[in-house]
Parts: C-alpha cells; sequence; structure tokens
C-alpha cells in the first residue's frame, strides 16, 4: 500500500503533507526540542551502537539522557524495546518523545536519524545541536533514486546542526561531510593523525581522535586515544568506529576521556548485534547485518576472532521491492566467507519470498559454490535448526538479518511474532532431546 501511494500522490504532495505533520507536532507539544540538547546520529551501519554507546557517556558524566534507536527508546533510566521496525518513527512521536524528556528532567536527547525519516520531514524541529555520522555506503538506492541522493538527504542532518559535527575520517565520504559550516568539528578514525587532519580540513582548531594500539579479541576491543586504555566488551573492528563518535560526542560536550573509558568498559553488548547467544558446543551469534559492508564486517570478523572449522551462514534479504540490487551481492559475500549457506525468509512482506531467495541465489553461483554448500529454506525457524544440526564442534553459525526484531513482516500486514535468539534456543533444545 505505501509503495502504491508513494507511485500515484506527487512527490511534492507528500512532502507537505509529512511537513505538516512535523510542524503540528512541535506546536501541539510547544517546540520541546528548545529545552534540550539534541544528538543526532546518522550513517548506513553502526547508528543504534554508537547512540547507546553516546547515552553512556553522557550519563557517566551525570547527565539525564533520553534516547531513540531501532533498539531502544529510553527515557533516564527506564527503557523500552522499540517494536516499530521504525528507527526514527513519524506523526509527530519524536516531538511527543521529547516532550516527555523534558519533563522528566532529561538535559540531552540521542536520536538516531534515518534517511527515510529526514525524506519525511522528521528530522524538522528537533533543533540538532550535535550531528554524527558513522559511515556510509550504498542503501536504500532505490527508495532515493541513487547513492548521491542517499548521501545528500543525509547530509541534511550536517545542514541542520550548527553547532559540533563529528565524521567518520576514514571513510571515504568524509571530505563530503566536513564540507559542512559547524562551530566545531570533530573526525576520528584509525589512519589520519590530528596533525594530518587539521591539515587537510584547512583549520587548526577542528580536532580529530585516533584509536591506537588496537587489539580485536574474543572478549572485546583493546585501543588507545591519547594515552588512554581502553577495553569495550564489544566485539568487531567496527565498534571500535562507534566508540571514537562516542568519545568524539563526549569531548565536544566537555566530558574527558577518562570518563568515556569508564562509561564504554560497562557496555555489556548490544542486542542482536554481533550477539553470541551460544558459545558450546558450537558459537552462534545474531547479528543485524542487512547491508552489503555490514555482513562483510560481520563474517570477517567471525573469521579473524573464532577462526571457524566451518562458517554457517543463515540470511534473506527484506522484502517489499526493498533494494534488490544488493541481494545478489549479499550473495556472493556470503559465499566468499562461508563454508555453508542456508538462505531463508527475513521481512518479505508483499513480495513473492522464493523470488528472494533467487535472487540471492544468483550471487552465490557466481563463486560457483558447489551445489551441496548452499540450499534454501523459506521457513525460518526451520532454516535455523538445519543450521545448528550441520553444526559442530569448532563452528560457527552466523544468523544474520533479523538481529534483535520482534516480528516477521508477512504480506497484508501480517507479523509473525519473532525473537531469534528464543528461537536458537528453543531448537537447540529440541536437538538434545
Amino acid at each position: 500500500m505505501k509503495s502504491l501511494i508513494r507511485t500515484l500522490v506527487p512527490k511534492s504532495f507528500l512532502r507537505s503533507y509529512h511537513f505538516g505533520w512535523a510542524l503540528a507536532g512541535a506546536i501541539w507539544y510547544g517546540f520541546p526540542a528548545r529545552k534540550i540538547t539534541v544528538i543526532g546520529v546518522t550513517g548506513t551501519d553502526g547508528k543504534s551502537t554508537t547512540t547507546e554507546m553516546i547515552v553512556r557517556v553522557l550519563k557517566e558524566q551525570g547527565l539525564k539522557v533520553c534516547s531513540t534507536s531501532s533498539v531502544w527508546f529510553q527515557m533516564g533510566d527506564d527503557k523500552k524495546k522499540n517494536t516499530m521496525k521504525l528507527s526514527m518513527p513519524g506523526r509527530a512521536f519524536l516531538q511527543k518523545f521529547l516532550r516527555q524528556a523534558v519533563r522528566h528532567g532529561c538535559t540531552h536527547a540521542v536520536l538516531e536519524v534515518s534517511s527515510e525519516g529526514i525524506l519525511q520531514n522528521r528530522h524538522r524541529f528537533l533543533n540538532f545541536h550535535t550531528a554524527v555520522i558513522t559511515n556510509l555506503s550504498p542503501e536504500h538506492i532505490e527508495r532515493h533514486g541513487g547513492f548521491e541522493n542517499y548521501k545528500r538527504t543525509k547530509a541534511i542532518l550536517f545542514q541542520c546542526a550548527k553547532q559540533v559535527h563529528v565524521v567518520n575520517t576514514d571513510d571515504e565520504h568524509a571530505a563530503y561531510f566536513r564540507g559542512f559550516e559547524a562551530q566545531k568539528k570533530w573526525g576520528y578514525g584509525m589512519k589520519a593523525s590530528k596533525a594530518q587532519f587539521a591539515l587537510s580540513s584547512g583549520k587548526q582548531e577542528d580536532q580529530n581522535l585516533k584509536a591506537e594500539n588496537v587489539q580485536e579479541e574474543r572478549k572485546g576491543m583493546r585501543f588507545e586515544i591519547e594515552g588512554q586504555k581502553f577495553e569495550v566488551p564489544l566485539l568487531g573492528i567496527f565498534n571500535v568506529y562507534n566508540a571514537l563518535a562516542a568519545c568524539c560526542v563526549g569531548m565536544a560536550h566537555g566530558i574527558s576521556l577518562a570518563t568515556c573509558a569508564k562509561a564504554l568498559g560497562k557496555m555489556n553488548g548490544m542486542p542482536g548485534r554481533m550477539d553470541v547467544v551460544m558459545e558450546n558446543p558450537f558459537v552462534v551469534i545474531v547479528d543485524y547485518a542487512v547491508t552489503p559492508k555490514a555482513m562483510e564486517n560481520l563474517y570477517g570478523a567471525v573469521k579473524r576472532l573464532f577462526a571457524p572449522r566451518q562458517l554457517i551462514a543463515v540470511f534473506g534479504a527484506c522484502g517489499g521491492g526493498r533494494d534488490r540490487w544488493k541481494r545478489p551481492i549479499l550473495g556472493e559475500i556470503a559465499a566468499r566467507y562461508a563454508d555453508k549457506i542456508i538462505l531463508t525468509n527475513e521481512d518479505p512482506y508483499n513480495e513473492d519470498p522464493q523470488r528472494i531467495l533467487e535472487e540471492i541465489q544468483v550471487g552465490i553461483a557466481k563463486r560457483n559454490v558447489l551445489a551441496d554448500a548452499a540450499e534454501q529454506v523459506l521457513d525460518r525457524r526451520t532454516a535455523i535448526r538445519k543450521a545448528l544440526e550441520y553444526a559442530r564442534e569448532g563452528d560457527v553459525v552466523v544468523i544474520s538479518g533479523k538481529g534483535s526484531e520482534d516480528a516477521i513482516a508477512m504480506t497484508g500486514g501480517k507479523k509473525i511474532p519473532w525473537n531469534e535468539g528464543e528461537v536458537i534456543r528453543e531448537e537447540f533444545g529440541k536437538l538434545r532431546r
């Protein structure tokens, strides 16, 4: 239905419609963003984890914080799971949320900002103080009409935030985002030094944080920033980048690196993000990875950290006509890393689920994978059970695409209740009987 509306209704009308909702919400709830410091986090991958890291840093400083992400809605110490399948809800949700936050005594809000949310004017009247970008790679290409349009949409957050900009300087699109004006600019990465960053930005006052002596371990990441030691109990090099972004925000808001290190050292994992749900007799990992870059980072981390005897990959791709271009690419990446592949449902919506899997299979075929190394099992629970049956000691089963989501979206708006971790434990329990 949404796709049909977008096709039939003029874009100018849709933009006005969504702008109207944003304006009405701001007026109705008294422009709450004027009374709180709002930090927006955008990018292709890592937004939810970075949002949570920033929240932890601010709270460690003693500040009262609220946040919205695809994982949680938080208000001070109260945390509620996001079951909306929207990282940036509309219909005045954010204005209402911020008014509640102000009344709750929150001084800072950390909001995950999606390109879809910006397209629908959900960023309007949020008075962003700080803009953060994690990274940028192709995603939502059909929706935006090309990668350049997607990039420009992400940049709108940086046009809105005038005080602080935080950019991943190791990302190939860093120069574009650093080109927008702000009172303070912070960069982060593992490559450029502070002097190189200042030289490339043209401003000595611009700041840059660099992670050094990085050690990737099965219990987490160890690294140093300007001599301050960090031990972050999250897996994967990509989480060093997320931590760097959080430190930049913290320091831009007057928080020391020592406080940042203390806060991030208390991280106890992110649901559905490089989430090890089983360790014996083999390892099972759940992850949200839905983009080619995220999948490559995920499988690469698994190979480095666990050196599996066999990597068994279970995944699918989102339906509803979303990002069909990436389906064969996902298949090709999986074929490059995995020893066994099981394709299954993710969120087919109103699209033929079998066609989705066939389009992924095209990419697998490019790698000349043996016929018995890749199979299609539409029912996700059955696919997980098969993966667990195949696994032996020393293997790693990686189940991606759903993460911590609580439903599988089917045709006609139907949703099947879902909890990836619970399904894994239930099916493994059945095998042991």
